[in-house]
């Protein structure tokens, strides 16, 4: 039986007359070296992402070309970078370098990171921030 999850918050307003678009990647589970107890070093924990980018429209044309768009492989090449950096401590350590590393983009506005542990307990733990570039809110 599939896991009835929670649905996401519809894009957020910019400003009064700019709506923003919504990027996002849901429910990609990897393994990670991720955990700051004896027993979590050396060894891997599936540990599941979703991760909403609001994201800027396009001020020109992306005539279809993926490479001037900011899309979904975008935030997935990101987390596999930073897990493949090696071990992580802290669940919050690698929600903020996701979120880091989204924001980078120049059109991103704001990212919420939901990061779940499926190994720690029975269902899943985690965490889930929200950060927004200098002088955006979301």
């Amino acid at each position: 039986m599939a896991e009835k999850r929670a649905t996401h918050a519809k894009p957020i307003k910019a400003s009064a007359e700019r709506a923003l678009d919504r990027v996002f990647m849901h429910d990609l589970v990897l393994d990670v070296e991720i955990g700051v107890y004896t027993h979590e070093k050396g060894v891997t924990q599936r540990v599941r992402f979703s991760v909403d980018v609001d994201v800027l429209p396009a001020t020109v044309a992306l005539e279809d070309d993926i490479a001037r768009a900011f899309d979904y492989d975008t935030i997935i090449t990101g987390i596999k970078d930073i897990i493949a950096q090696g071990h992580i401590n802290l669940v919050e350590t690698l929600a903020e370098r996701i979120a880091a590393r989204c924001l980078a983009h120049p059109r991103a506005s704001s990212v919420l990171v939901r990061i779940e542990k499926l190994d720690k307990e029975p269902g899943a733990v985690g965490i889930e921030i929200v950060r927004a570039k200098e002088g955006n809110s979301r």
